[in-house]
C-alpha cells in the first residue's frame, strides 16, 4: 500500500477513535476533541512510532479540512446577538489586543514578519471550543452568553482580517484597497442573502433535503467556493472567502428556508467535521515539532510564555474593556473564555511555517500553549463561575455606559 493510503487509513481510525476518547473521559473531564486528534496525530507522526507521514494528497485534505474550520467558524457568529455597545467594547478590546501582540511577537519572533504571525495568534479566541462549553452550563442564551459571543466572534474574524492586511507581501495602502473591494463585494452578497428567495428555492430546497440531488448542500458549497475564488483572485487568503462564505450562508438559509436550515447545516457540518476538520487537527499532530519541544531550551521555554500571553495580550484588553455590567467573577469568566485559543492559532502557524516565516518549534510552543489553554481555562472559568444565576439578554440594555 502507498504511503498516502497508510496515512489516510491512520487519519480516518483517529478520527473514529478520538470521539470515543473525549465521551470516555468526558465523564470525568471534559476534554475536547480536538486535543485527542491532535495527541494522536503526534503519536502515529515521525517523533514518535513514524507510522504516518504527509505528501501532497495528505496536505491537500488537510487544507480543505482548514476551509471547513473557518466556514463553520463563520456560520456560527449569530447577528443578533455581535451588536450594540457590547461589539464596540469587543472590536476595541481586539484593536488593543492587535498593538499589544505586535509588539510581544516582534520582539519574541526576532523580526516583522515572523511577529506579525506570532502576534495574530495571540489575539485569536477558539469560539467554537467555547460554545459547547457555555451551552452545557447553561450560560449560551443568557446576557453572559451574548457578551462571550460578541468577544469571541471578533476573536475569530479579526485574526483574519489582520493577516489579510498585514501578510500580504504588499503595501497597507494597497493591501486595504484589496480589503475594500472583497468587503464590497461581500456586502453585496449579504444584500442578496437578505433578500428574499423566489418560492421555488425553498421547494427544490425542501424536494431534494432527503435525495441524491442535495440541492441546499450544493448550493452552500457553490456559496463557498465562489468567495474563496474571489479572495483568491484579490490576491488575499483564502481564509477570509472561507469566513465570509459562513457569514453569508447563516443569512441565506436563514431567510430561504428556516425549516430546514438546522438539518442542511447537520449535513454541511456531517462533511466538515466527519471528514475534513478531523484530517486538519490529525495532520497537525502528524506535522508537530515534538522533538525541538523535548529538547528543551527556548522552544519549551516559549510553551508556558505563550499561554501566559494569551492572558496578558487577550484577556488583559477583554478584562477592562467588558460592559460593566458584569460582575468580578462575570469578568474573569469572560477573560478566560475570550483567552482560550486554539484552531485559529494551528491555521496561523500552520501558514507560517509554509511560508518559512516560522520555525517549526515556534509552531509546536504556539501550538502546545493554545492546547493547554483549551484544557484549563474553560474549566477554570466553569469553577469560577459555578452557582451564577443566568441573566436573560432581555433584561440589559444596548447602551451601556463606558
Amino acid at each position: 500500500m502507498s504511503q498516502s493510503g497508510t496515512t489516510l487509513i491512520l487519519i480516518m481510525a483517529i478520527a473514529v477513535l478520538a470521539p470515543l476518547l473525549a465521551y470516555g473521559v468526558g465523564r470525568k473531564l471534559p476534554v475536547p476533541l480536538v486535543i485527542f486528534e491532535i495527541l494522536l496525530g503526534i503519536l502515529v507522526g515521525p517523533d514518535v512510532l513514524d507510522w504516518a507521514h504527509t505528501d501532497a494528497l495528505i496536505d491537500g485534505l488537510s487544507q480543505l479540512g482548514l476551509t471547513m474550520l473557518i466556514f463553520l467558524a463563520g456560520y456560527e457568529i449569530e447577528f443578533g446577538k455581535v451588536r450594540g455597545d457590547t461589539l464596540r467594547r469587543s472590536v476595541w478590546a481586539w484593536l488593543a489586543a492587535l498593538a499589544l501582540g505586535l509588539a510581544t511577537g516582534v520582539l519574541l519572533g526576532g523580526g516583522y514578519t515572523n511577529g506579525v504571525f506570532i502576534g495574530v495568534a495571540l489575539t485569536s479566541t477558539a469560539l467554537g471550543t467555547v460554545l459547547p462549553v457555555l451551552r452545557d452550563a447553561g450560560d449560551l442564551r443568557g446576557r453572559f452568553g451574548s457578551v462571550v459571543m460578541a468577544f469571541g466572534a471578533v476573536g475569530e474574524f479579526g485574526p483574519i482580517i489582520a493577516m489579510a492586511l498585514l501578510l500580504s507581501g504588499r503595501g497597507a495602502g494597497e493591501s486595504t484597497a484589496l480589503l475594500a473591494v472583497f468587503a464590497a463585494l461581500t456586502a453585496g452578497a449579504v444584500y442578496w442573502a437578505l433578500r428574499p428567495r423566489p418560492p421555488w428555492f425553498s421547494r427544490v430546497i425542501a424536494k431534494t433535503l432527503h435525495t441524491s440531488g442535495q440541492f441546499a448542500v450544493r448550493f452552500v458549497f457553490l456559496l463557498l467556493a465562489v468567495m474563496l475564488g474571489a479572495s483568491q483572485a484579490l490576491g488575499l487568503d483564502i481564509l477570509l472567502g472561507a469566513f465570509a462564505a459562513g457569514l453569508i450562508t447563516r443569512l441565506v438559509l436563514t431567510g430561504a428556508a428556516p425549516e430546514s436550515g438546522p438539518e442542511i447545516l447537520e449535513k454541511i457540518e456531517g462533511v466538515g467535521f466527519g471528514f475534513l476538520v478531523p484530517v486538519f487537527f490529525v495532520v497537525t499532530g502528524i506535522e508537530f515539532d515534538l522533538a525541538s519541544l523535548l529538547d528543551g531550551g527556548r522552544t519549551l521555554l516559549l510553551l508556558p510564555v505563550f499561554l501566559l500571553l494569551f492572558l496578558v495580550v487577550r484577556g488583559g484588553p477583554i478584562w477592562f474593556l467588558a460592559p460593566r455590567d458584569l460582575d468580578r467573577k462575570e469578568r474573569g469568566g469572560l477573560v478566560l473564555y475570550g483567552s482560550t485559543a486554539l484552531p485559529l492559532v494551528v491555521a496561523i502557524t500552520t501558514i507560517g511555517v509554509d511560508d518559512k516565516a516560522m520555525t517549526a518549534g515556534e509552531a509546536a510552543a504556539l501550538v502546545g500553549a493554545g492546547m493547554v489553554s483549551v484544557l484549563v481555562f474553560p474549566l477554570i472559568a466553569l469553577k469560577s463561575r459555578s452557582g451564577a444565576k443566568a441573566r436573560p439578554v432581555e433584561g440589559i440594555s444596548g447602551s451601556e455606559s463606558w
